[in-house]
């Protein structure tokens, strides 16, 4: 036994080397195989074990956790000694490294320790194994005692030790990357972390060409403004590695998002939530994206469509990603349109369903940042002061959950509501102060990737009330760099032809208006602000 063990791993092994391999089918309902990629993850087990512990891990590098389980359980069915299944059970548990610490429950770390623990005590047959299972210890273990943030830091280091000591094996490589991107510092603009992964995974993109994991943190390394630019063929690429992954042909979406691509981000956007089916948070995560892109071109209609769809959703999963999109869609509905006073009387849904939105202020924030900007542009200053006071207290909830990245966040919706607030009294200088430095803070951090974008930039909110003031100048200079962040987006470059047009410089209003009769020429609904855009280029 011992022997044809080691014959068959000896084999595995050299389809690791030679990058040359069969995936493992997986099968839906119907017997119908699911196209996920090709991926080896060698392990000392038995033939029919080792083919599904292959498939496991590419549900998980199209980060399909739910779909992790059953392969599993079936390889331990198939031998019994093959402890790496429950490795690899403990490491799809840490679900997506892009959300920590949001999505990790003191349970779901202490499931994982106990996955660890069984590997040990199931048996691993090769010191690669056993050095496999204690890197990932480093996430785990102390973990009632330890931060986050230190716990992290040590499984990319370990991650890393791995992928040195064993220079053939490119999944410890893959997941490296992964930590290693995951763990970016949101207030570095050099993009040191991000890079690093990409730099590493480059070369196995040309190797490696259907792993869908490469593809995939490609797209993650490079979903930054000034190196998106970078991620588009991995973006063009990854759908087709893995058609049958809900999250393969959403992820996409992330670049064409950064790119200002509203087209290819509404057909990446609307295959992923077919794809999904409400089976899991895909489905809103994809709706939320689905739904900003065709708000872009001006396809209001079919932004309803989207919403009244996902809000009617039977599943409503309790994940964050999915309580963000229940937020953050109605929220975009009512400011991308410009309808202030549905915004400010926006409720959260589905509220009535008893959802458990104590567990993600963040998500609850979205929609009194909405109500605040609704209620101060339909000049209710009792109504802008409450929301004010509710952002603050989101963001003292969020401290307390230790997710500070997202009490920051939280700090400025506060902060520009606080302005906002300020200008409807008609204290301007101190509004103007306000809002540039809710603008500055926002500009010096990155957006979640739970989010296509912000509900609205606070730099644009900022031109908003200059141009309101009449300071067109002034407000071109801001809208023209909100556009830099964000590139293509409706609104920045509608008040962008406004600025331009009252500021008196023809030319730039002409680009500008230009810019959004390309943008809405497939618009399905009417909005005053493109009319206008056409007016001034003679095209009413």
């Amino acid at each position: 036994m011992k022997h044809a063990r080691r014959a068959a791993a000896a084999a595995a092994c050299s389809l690791v080397i030679g990058g040359a391999a069969t995936p493992a089918a997986a099968h839906d309902a119907g017997g119908k195989p699911e196209r996920l990629g090709t991926v080896v993850f060698t392990v000392s087990c038995k033939p029919d074990a080792q083919r599904e512990i292959n498939l496991a891990m590419a549900y998980y590098h199209s980060f399909a956790w739910a779909y992790v389980k059953e392969p599993l359980d079936r390889a331990l069915q198939a031998d019994a000694a093959c402890g790496m299944a429950h490795f690899v059970r403990a490491l799809s548990l840490l679900d997506n490294p892009f959300a920590w610490p949001t999505n990790l429950s003191p349970k779901l770390l202490d499931d994982g320790a106990a996955a660890l623990a069984a590997a040990r005590s199931t048996g691993l047959a090769s010191q690669r194994e056993r050095d496999y299972v204690e890197a990932l210890s480093a996430f785990y273990r102390d973990h009632d005692k330890l931060n986050h943030r230190s716990r992290a830091q040590a499984l990319e280091q370990e991650f890393d030790k791995l992928a040195r000591r064993y220079g053939d094996d490119r999944e410890a490589l893959i997941l490296h990357s992964l930590v290693l991107s995951a763990n970016f510092d949101p207030a570095d603009k050099s993009y040191a972390n991000q890079l690093r992964a990409a730099r590493q995974l480059e070369p196995l993109f040309q190797a490696m060409p259907d792993h869908p994991g490469v593809a995939h943190y490609l797209i993650h390394s490079y979903d930054y403004p000034p190196i998106a630019h970078h991620g588009l063929e991995a973006a063009r690429r990854y759908s087709k590695i893995a058609p049958d992954a809900a999250h393969a042909q959403h992820m996409p979406s992330h670049i064409f998002t950064r790119l200002g691509a509203w087209r290819d981000s509404v057909e990446s956007n609307r295959v992923s939530a077919r794809s999904d089916t409400a089976k899991s948070f895909n489905s809103m995560h994809a709706f939320d994206y689905l739904v900003y892109a065709h708000l872009q071109l001006n396809q209001d209609k079919a932004a309803a469509q989207v919403m009244a769809e996902a809000l009617a959703l039977p599943n409503r999963a309790d994940h964050f990603a999915s309580a963000y999109a229940y937020s953050a869609i109605p929220a975009r509905m009512a400011l991308e349109s410009g309808r202030w006073s549905e915004a400010a009387a926006l409720e959260l849904n589905p509220a009535a369903g008893g959802y458990p939105w104590q567990k993600y202020p963040q998500a609850e924030a979205v929609n009194a940042f909405a109500r605040g900007v609704g209620a101060a542009m339909v000049k209710d200053g009792a109504r802008v002061q409450a929301e004010h006071k509710r952002l603050l207290q989101l963001r003292d909830a969020a401290a307390q959950l230790k997710i500070g990245y997202w009490a920051d966040q939280i700090e400025i919706q506060s902060e520009v509501v606080r302005g906002l607030a300020s200008l409807v009294d008609g204290r301007v200088d101190e509004s103007l102060r306000t809002l540039r430095q809710a603008a500055a803070r926002e500009d010096a951090t990155e957006k979640h990737v739970v989010t296509p974008g912000p509900i609205i930039p606070a730099r644009e909110v900022l031109a908003n009330a200059l141009l309101d003031l009449d300071r067109p100048a002034e407000a071109l200079v801001e809208y023209e760099a909100v556009l830099k962040r964000e590139p293509n987006r409706l609104r920045a470059t509608l008040g962008a032809a406004r600025a331009a047009e009252r500021q008196g410089d023809a030319a730039k209003a002409r680009l500008h208006a230009t810019k959004v009769l390309e943008l809405t020429e497939s618009a399905d609904s009417v909005r005053p602000e493109v009319l206008h855009a056409k007016r001034l280029l003679g095209r009413a």
